[in-house]
């Protein structure tokens, strides 16, 4: 369990999705590129809340570990975009031509569903 504080907010969530949270934003900020993205957490009144994040270059965010015991809310559609973003933007898709010398671009696969 990891305790993330972003805008002025606390809230609690597993160790994976907090990992891939801050590794995306930085990819975001690296680029000069933005994503919303929501993810299940605990906050600061123990109610289980879904938060959305806008991550930018300029947002601000602080991961820290916690010694809670509290189960974490499931995350594992957002980790899953989470990861398949990270190897996007890590691993750029090629571009190819087809036969009839138009371009097919690996980029139009949509990584939600994988």
């Amino acid at each position: 369990m990891k305790h993330v504080m972003y805008a002025e907010k606390s809230l609690l969530m597993g160790d994976d999705v907090a990992d891939a949270l801050l590794e995306y934003a930085r990819l975001l900020a690296e680029t000069s590129h933005a994503d919303t993205v929501t993810v299940r957490a605990i906050g600061m009144d123990g109610n289980t809340v879904d938060a959305a994040f806008l991550l930018n270059s300029t947002s601000t965010m602080m991961v820290e570990s916690t010694n809670s015991t509290v189960v974490p809310p499931d995350n594992e559609e957002a980790v899953r975009y989470l990861q398949g973003r990270i190897e996007r933007m890590q691993r750029p898709p090629s571009v190819q031509a087809e036969e009839d010398g138009s371009l097919f671009h690996h980029d139009d696969i949509d990584l939600r569903e994988v």
